[in-house]
């Protein structure tokens, strides 16, 4: 049975999808964070939104815990380093809201020009104020948009052809060439806060972006500049923002967003006039609520009914459209690591992953994720899984090398997993052919065709005749029945490698009378 505990608001929808799939979800949106502990231990999976706080007491109590997933975009409320190491899948809804927060910015960037909020208040105490509230235009100003992913893409499209604004944005981490695409022009913070009439922002809370907005920033803006957050809070020092609204050098700002919420009683920015507010609404519409809750069932029931993760924030991310493809390649993946690991001696120095072929048509960064999993798993007593593995492959030393080729001679795709140890160089390859057949193809220098599956016995030895004669002997003595046999061969009388598939387990002391056949190299058993 599984479980899944729901400790903030979630639609109703969400809740139908997790039932329908048979998972017992409990939903407690009233819990203090010491119930939370006491109880989470029962759950694989939990669900929250911004109020639930899952820091690493929470985590470390959540023994039985394999997901936690933000209905939403924001993570700052999990703390991921934790989830991480434990090996918890941290999944979030970024693409679910964002339209309804990009329109939120928006509407927020008219009401702070057009002074809609102040207009309104004034006429229900029954005034005629038409001076008094004045705005400007949009139309011709430059938007600075600080933070160019999901939410911050729409603003710019609306902004641009809605309402006829230049847009300039600050975002070090994508190119020159989407930006064109986009229509926009790219550039450093400096001259963002020089030109803009408007700053928005919609980038993630970074040590990066913390209080980007404070004193010394704040003094380089252009003098009039209205700000709009509905972001993140803490990217706004609130006193420095305040002291530069009072001096006039700001010329308003719409925060929906705060460093603490809900806000301190009489925050003297907020008492502001020419300050408007609303209470985090950037996703609060019926539509997003549904969305995200929808979202995140949906995400659950894949990882936790299937083992796919999607939208997870500390997994490699598996486009949805390529996931039938690349799941079987995820799983040689994980036999290549977990073969190789077993195949070698010594210690673990330094991994080299090599994709080859068509496989470079779809997303692959978790192929090296499945590869150090396989890897690790034979060698470690804790557990290891496709969050943890690079972190636990790092802690070790394990150093990490990926490369590309773009075409292979034999394989249309091929993964090249070599292992470096302080004893040894290894090397294994594998691909996958006809309806999902995950094939060995090579071990070290020796080329195979071997089922990667069960318990795999390998010889390597001088290639002369009566060799499998000699092994079979000795298997048939000790009653292990062989289920299926693959031959390779440098050359006629050279180095021979032979795996045997085998129905159980091989007793120490049968390899050791396997070894003692003199023209016998190496003898492995390895469990896959």
């Amino acid at each position: 049975m599984i479980k899944v505990l729901v400790s903030d608001g979630l639609s109703p929808e969400g809740v139908e999808i997790l039932h329908k799939e048979g998972i017992v979800t409990d939903v407690h949106t009233t819990m203090s964070r010491d119930e939370l502990i006491s109880c989470i231990h029962e759950y694989e999976g939990l669900i929250v939104r911004s109020a639930t706080k899952v820091d690493a007491d929470v985590i470390e109590a959540g023994k039985r815990l394999r997901v936690i997933g933000r209905a939403g975009t924001g993570l700052d409320n999990i703390d991921l380093s934790a989830a991480s190491k434990r090996g918890i899948v941290v999944m979030n809804t970024p693409g679910a809201n964002t339209i309804t927060t990009a329109e939120h910015a928006l509407s927020m960037m008219l009401a702070l020009s057009r002074n809609i909020p102040q207009a309104n208040a004034s006429m229900k105490q029954h005034k005629w104020e038409r001076k008094k509230f004045e705005g400007v235009e949009l139309s011709g100003k430059t938007l600075g948009i600080i933070g160019m992913g999901r939410v911050g893409s729409e603003v710019a499209k609306r902004a641009m052809k809605g309402f006829n604004m230049r847009v300039i944005a600050y975002d070090p981490y994508i190119s020159t060439e989407l930006a064109a695409k986009m229509e926009i022009e790219l550039v450093e913070l400096d001259r963002l806060f020089r030109e803009s009439d408007y700053i928005s922002l919609h980038a993630a809370l970074t040590p990066d972006t913390r209080h980007l907005l404070n004193a010394k920033t704040l003094a380089q803006v252009k003098k009039g500049v209205r700000i709009i957050n509905c972001a993140r809070g803490e990217m706004i020092d609130e006193q420095a923002l305040y002291e530069a609204i009072q001096s006039g050098h700001v010329a308003g700002a719409a925060l929906d967003v705060f460093e603490e919420e809900p806000p301190p009683p009489h925050s003297p920015l907020i008492a502001l006039e020419n300050v408007i507010c609303t209470p985090h609404l950037g996703a609060s519409t019926k539509e997003a609520q549904i969305n995200v809750s929808i979202a995140i069932a949906e995400q659950f029931v894949k990882f936790l009914k299937q083992g796919i993760p999607f939208s997870a924030a500390n997994f490699p991310f598996i486009p949805p459209e390529s996931a039938s493809y690349l799941l079987p390649f995820l799983s040689l993946s994980e036999k290549l690591g977990s073969f190789v690991s077993q195949w070698s001696e010594g210690h673990m120095e330094e991994v080299q992953i090599q994709l080859t072929g068509e496989i470079l048509k779809h997303e692959t960064s978790s192929i090296p994720v499945a590869v150090l999993k396989g890897l690790l798993d034979p060698i470690t007593s804790s557990n290891v899984n496709f969050v943890n593995a690079p972190i636990i492959a790092k802690e070790r030393g394990i150093h990490v090398v990926e490369s590309k080729i773009s075409s292979s001679e034999d394989y249309a795709s091929l993964i090249t997993v070599t292992l470096k140890t302080d004893k040894k160089t290894y090397s294994v390859a594998g691909t996958i052919l006809g309806k999902k057949e995950l094939k060995l193809v090579r071990v070290d220098h020796l080329h195979v065709e071997a089922d990667l599956q069960g318990y795999m016995l390998i010889h390597v030895n001088k290639d002369i005749p009566g060799m499998i004669g000699k092994i079979g002997t000795i298997l048939g003595d000790a009653g292990i029945n062989i289920a299926g046999m693959q031959l390779g061969r440098e050359k006629p009388g050279g180095t021979a490698i032979s795996i045997l598939t085998v129905d159980d387990y091989v007793p120490e002391e049968v390899l050791a009378r396997l070894r003692q056949i003199p023209e016998m190299q190496v003898v492995k058993l390895i469990k896959i």
